[in-house]
Order: C-alpha cells, then sequence, then structure tokens
C-alpha cells in the first residue's frame, strides 16, 4: 500500500496512492514511528502507515494523551515522531503537547485530516477550521493539495514529506503541522476507470520512490551555529579579566555538552550551578565543579553577601530554582551573558548584558582551544571555588542528616531515595510544580547515567504521565523509566495509563499525593485561608488504586522508607506498570522544606565563622 508497482496490470485507487507515497517517503526521511489515534476522515493514513514495514505504530484512544506520548518519546529518541488524528475537536486536543514541543524544541510531525472544501464552513459534521489550528506554535503549516494519482502530485506529495520531516529537525527543532482533506471513499477500494498505469510508467521514481530507499530530496542538515571568531577572542579577554566568574545551566538535552563544559569550568575557576535537568549532575564527567545544592544555600542572605560574581555565564533558559533570580538580581551590574543555541531569546531576567547564539558544546571547546593557543595562566581564585564547593558541600550534608530525623514522609526525601537507587542508564521524568522543585533541591550529583527529563516549557501539569510513557517506548524493553508525579498532575492523565497495557511498556511511577495543589501552600495565597482549600488546595480525595488495577498496573501505598526502596527496586527490575503511592500532608510538608532552610543557614554560618577562625 506505501508502494505502486509500476508493472502491475491491477487497478489503482489515487487517494491510497497519493498517500502511500506520502507514508514511504516520511520513512525514507527518518520518521520510524506514528502515534495514531482512530477515526474515520483518517482512514487512508492510518491504513497505510500500518502497510508501511519501515514504520511502527502504536495506537492512543485519547488524543491529548497521544500527543503527550509523541512527545516523550520524540525527546527520548531524539527523532522527529508523526502524529495522526481525524477532523474536529480530535486536532484541537493535540494543543497542550505542542505548545510543550515548541517550547522546548522537540521535533513533532502533526498530521490532521480534514474534510474536503465543500464540506467545510456549511454545517457538515465533525468540521472546525483546521487551517493554521495551532497558530505560532508550529514551525510551518500546510494544507496539502487534495489527493490525486499524476506524476506532478506524487513527486509534490514526496517532496512535502521530506521537507516536513527535515524541518521537525532543523535548528531550532519543533512540531509542523500539515492538513490533509480527504475525499470519500477512504478505504482502499481500486479505481478501474482510472487511466494511471500509463503515467506510473513514465515517471517510476514519483510512484515508487528513489532507488535504494534514498529520500525522494536528501536534506543536508545545518549544524547549529558555531561561535564567530570574534565572539571567541571577546570571551578570551573578558575571562582574563575575571577571578570571579559563575556557570549557570539551565535544562539541557545535548549529552556532548558535559564533557568541554565541565572542562572550561575547570580551567576558568567558574563553579557550575547545574540544573537537574542539564544532565550534568549524573555522569561519569568530573563533577568537582558542579554544584547540586544551590536551591538551598542561595536563600541564605549571608551567603549571598559573600558571593559576589564578577561575571555569570548563562547556558540556555533559565534554571528552575527560583532563587538564582533573586542572586541576580542583587548583582544586576555584573555582567550576565546569555549563550543560546536556538536563536531566540531565552532571556526572561532583563539582566543580561550579552547574548551569543551558538552551540553550546561548540562554544565551550572554542575558547578551551582558545585559551590554550593563548598560552599562560588564568588568574584562578581558589577563594572563591572554595566559597561555592564549601557552601554545597555543607548543604547536601545538613539537609541529608535534618531529613533523617522527619518522623513524616517528607516529599523531599523521594529524590535523595532515588538518587541511591537508579541503575545506570535510567531514565527518570519528572512532573512539574513541587516534584521537578524537589528534584532540583534534593537530587544531588551521581555517578550513574541518569537522563532527567521534564516538561519545562510551558510547565503544566497535563500530560506528564503520557510522556513518561513515550519516554519509556523510546528507550526499549531494557532500560527502566521512572516518573515522579504529584496527584492533581496523575489525575489529569489518567488516561495515558492505557499506552502501558496496550503495548507493553515498563513504567515504575512514584506518585506524591498530597491530595491537593501541594505548590500553592508556599505562595502568598496560602495566607488566605479562608478560600484557599477551595481555590486553590483544591483536595479530590481520590484513591487511585481501582483506577491503576484497571489499566493492569500495581499499586502500592507506602508507610516507610525501607518499604519505597524495596518497591522501587521491585517496578525497576521486574517491568510493568508499577505506581507507588506515597502519601503526604501539604502543611506538614511546607514546615518541614522550612526547616530544612533554617538549618542550612545555621550551618552555613557556623561554617563561616568556623573558616574566619
Amino acid at each position: 500500500m506505501s508502494r505502486v508497482s509500476t508493472e502491475s496490470q491491477d487497478p489503482i485507487n489515487p487517494t491510497y496512492a497519493y498517500v502511500g507515497a506520502f507514508v514511504d517517503e516520511l520513512q525514507r526521511a527518518g520518521v520510524q514511528n506514528v502515534v495514531i489515534c482512530p477515526g474515520s476522515r483518517s482512514t487512508p493514513l492510518a491504513m497505510s502507515f500500518v502497510a508501511q514495514a519501515g514504520m511502527r505504530a502504536w495506537m492512543h484512544v485519547d488524543e491529548r494523551s497521544a500527543a503527550y506520548f509523541g512527545l516523550g518519546m520524540a525527546k527520548q529518541l531524539r527523532q522527529p515522531v508523526a502524529l495522526l488524528c481525524t477532523s474536529g475537536t480530535a486536532a484541537a486536543n493535540f494543543l497542550p503537547a505542542l505548545v510543550e514541543a515548541r517550547l522546548t524544541h522537540v521535533p513533532l510531525l502533526v498530521l490532521t485530516a480534514d474534510r474536503p472544501h465543500e464540506l467545510r464552513d456549511n454545517g457538515a459534521p465533525q468540521s472546525i477550521d483546521q487551517n493554521r489550528l495551532y497558530g505560532a506554535y508550529v514551525k510551518w503549516f500546510v494544507e496539502v493539495a487534495l489527493p490525486e494519482a499524476t506524476n506532478a502530485a506524487l513527486r509534490y506529495i514526496r517532496t512535502v514529506a521530506v521537507r516536513a520531516a527535515a524541518l521537525t529537525q532543523a535548528i531550532p527543532a519543533g512540531p509542523v503541522h500539515l492538513n490533509f482533506p480527504l475525499r470519500e471513499p477512504l478505504t482502499p477500494e481500486p479505481v478501474p476507470d482510472q487511466p494511471l498505469l500509463q503515467a506510473a510508467q513514465r515517471d517510476p521514481v514519483a510512484w515508487q520512490g528513489r532507488p535504494n530507499n534514498a529520500p525522494y530530496v536528501d536534506v543536508r542538515d545545518a549544524p547549529a551555529a558555531a561561535p564567530a571568531a570574534t565572539s571567541i577572542a571577546y570571551l578570551v579577554d573578558l575571562v582574563h579579566r575575571v577571578r570571579r566568574g559563575l556557570i549557570i545551566i539551565g535544562p539541557n538535552d545535548d549529552p556532548s555538552l558535559a564533557e568541554p563544559m565541565v572542562r572550561l569550568a575547570q580551567r576558568l575557576g567558574y563553579p557550575i550551578l547545574a540544573d537537574a535537568l542539564s544532565q550534568l549532575r549524573c555522569g561519569s564527567h568530573d563533577q568537582a565543579m558542579v554544584l547540586s545544592s544551590y536551591d538551598a544555600f542561595l536563600r541564605i542572605g549571608s551567603f549571598i553577601e559573600s558571593a559576589q560574581p564578577e561575571l555569570v555565564l548563562r547556558f540556555g533558559a533559565m534554571p528552575t530554582s527560583k532563587p538564582v533570580l533573586p542572586y541576580l538580581k542583587r548583582y544586576a551590574s555584573c555582567p550576565l551573558l546569555v549563550i543560546d543555541e536556538h536563536g531566540g531569546w531565552e532571556e526572561p531576567t532583563q539582566l543580561a548584558s550579552e547574548l551569543i547564539h551558538a552551540d553550546p558544546a561548540a562554544l565551550c571547546q572554542g575558547l578551551l582551544n582558545a585559551l590554550e593557543q593563548a598560552g599562560g595562566k588564568l588568574s584562578v581564585s581558589q577563594e572563591w571555588i572554595t566559597i561555592w564547593q564549601d557552601a554545597d558541600r555543607v548543604t547536601q550534608q545538613t539537609v541529608q542528616a535534618a531529613i533523617q530525623g522527619f518522623d513524616e514522609l517528607f516529599e523531599g526525601r523521594v529524590f535523595s531515595e532515588l538518587a541511591g537507587l537508579l541503575p545506570d542508564d535510567t531514565t527518570l521524568y519528572v512532573g512539574n510544580s513541587m516534584p521537578v522543585r524537589d528534584l532540583d533541591t534534593f537530587f544531588h550529583c551521581i555517578g550513574e547515567r541518569i537522563r532527567i527529563m521534564g516538561n519545562r516549557g510551558a510547565n503544566g501539569i497535563d500530560g506528564v504521565v503520557s510522556s513518561a510513557l513515550g519516554a519509556s517506548a523510546g528507550a526499549g524493553q531494557n532500560k527502566p523509566t521512572i516518573l515522579v508525579v504529584g496527584d492533581l498532575s496523575f489525575f489529569h492523565d489518567l488516561n495515558g495509563l492505557l499506552a502501558a497495557r496496550l503495548h507493553g511498556l515498563n513504567l515504575t511511577i512514584v506518585l506524591i499525593n498530597n491530595d491537593g495543589g501541594g505548590i500553592f501552600s508556599f505562595l502568598p495565597q496560602a495566607a488566605y485561608s479562608e478560600h484557599f482549600e477551595q481555590l486553590f488546595g483544591t483536595p479530590t480525595g481520590l484513591d487511585f488504586r481501582l483506577a491503576v488495577q484497571m489499566y493492569g498496573g500495581q499499586y502500592q501505598k507506602v508507610e516507610s522508607w525501607e518499604q519505597f526502596r524495596k518497591l522501587v527496586s521491585r517496578g525497576l527490575h521486574t517491568g510493568g506498570l508499577h505506581v507507588i503511592e506515597v502519601p503526604t500532608e501539604r502543611a506538614s510538608n511546607v514546615k518541614m522544606h522550612r526547616q530544612l532552610w533554617e538549618v542550612v543557614g545555621k550551618a552555613l554560618n557556623q561554617q563561616e565563622i568556623a573558616t574566619r577562625n
């Protein structure tokens, strides 16, 4: 169905010749996975996809969950994933995941089936305006031509396929939307009256594709922008004049960045404030300059006053940690250079003095090479390095000792426990609101290779379960995946659990259940107790056990950390769907967090006194 033989004398269905050429060309362009939602209008595309031997189809009933599943898979694979749905509101349900994909540069190819033009805007059922449905959240939109089985039409649709697949990956990567108007009949009955075979014989490449499974148009990927020689020369001069520099790195998914960045930090003597999603906290690279406790110690006024920088190099988006911004504002006159490869404006602080659009790994390596060629020693301040490293060490030790003494189950301890439990090559997916913040504070540097992922573009709580299952599908059966998520986010995406049963996926979910929106208890809204629970706390009182069992999962509620460790290890090593509930209480959780900041402040003050003496 994906190709039409130029030698066959059988009748040809024009729609399936056209759509089959499109699907065939996507496979040649490197698209290997498609997430399909059921529907009638999308029948030609769906049947062509499942007939394509070089592509795997993943069925999903819920379009919102399906799109997030594709998002997680595309993140894990670092490859484009196609999404397919029928017409109408089905297409609208893709939007939240596409917003996330656009903001986090994830390659998704969105294919929406549509009514033909004569059935639009006249009351035809299941018809909405799908042209530019996703607005600015896709890189490219095309209303593709109606299917024809002509040589010109097949050349056109193959070209569209290659162009769309390539554009999803072109820097900055992101979603592309193709809208397919399709007329009935939608099933593949042959059409004997069409004089198509002679045309097929005249142009076999248009019908069958280029030889040896080559793409119709070979798109040569453009590399990320290399740093300009003038930028490198400027940085060399700048760092020679600075002794108290700092590197800040936000969420990052480039596996090539860790090594040159840590080597640059060592050469310059600049500590690295590494976001938990930066991929710098885990792995075999040297982590001596990588700090992971700054979310705690940057809350302490005495430390901030003792740590005035002369230069800050920030790579990519802002980190999760909120205390970073007040610290930067405290020293607003300090030069802040933002390095970003996507060519956008990743600078919400309004503090940056310069933006450099360049590949971060290439810039780090280029600066290292230039410093090597320049020769001589940099004026590195060991005192500056020690201030930050001591603060990081004292904070970690203090926090670990303090949380051992809490009688109740403490949400932050989930991540300190996981740091000692996760085997090499695990994917750790983290939900938004409190889980990602506790990850940032309590998950410290470890030597295992742990890929840490989250949906930090729009920071929504929807679709996280599906995203984690998509990441699990991309990782494969032999690599464990674990998700840490709050109860409201889990409730938002219960439909996503179906993918685990349908596709036999492995996912261990740590469900932090504080019966509501835990993050609001940390915000100023908590002071308005009269309406707080109704408007912000939003308790649901749900018992998720039966819902998990309905989807074929195993559900356990823990009462101790020893039980938590056993259940997590069992889930990661036995496979399947496991949900481990950690019950907590919102008010107590806030109290324990604030107690920790107090003991950290006291420990740092004692450390400072001891150092002076």
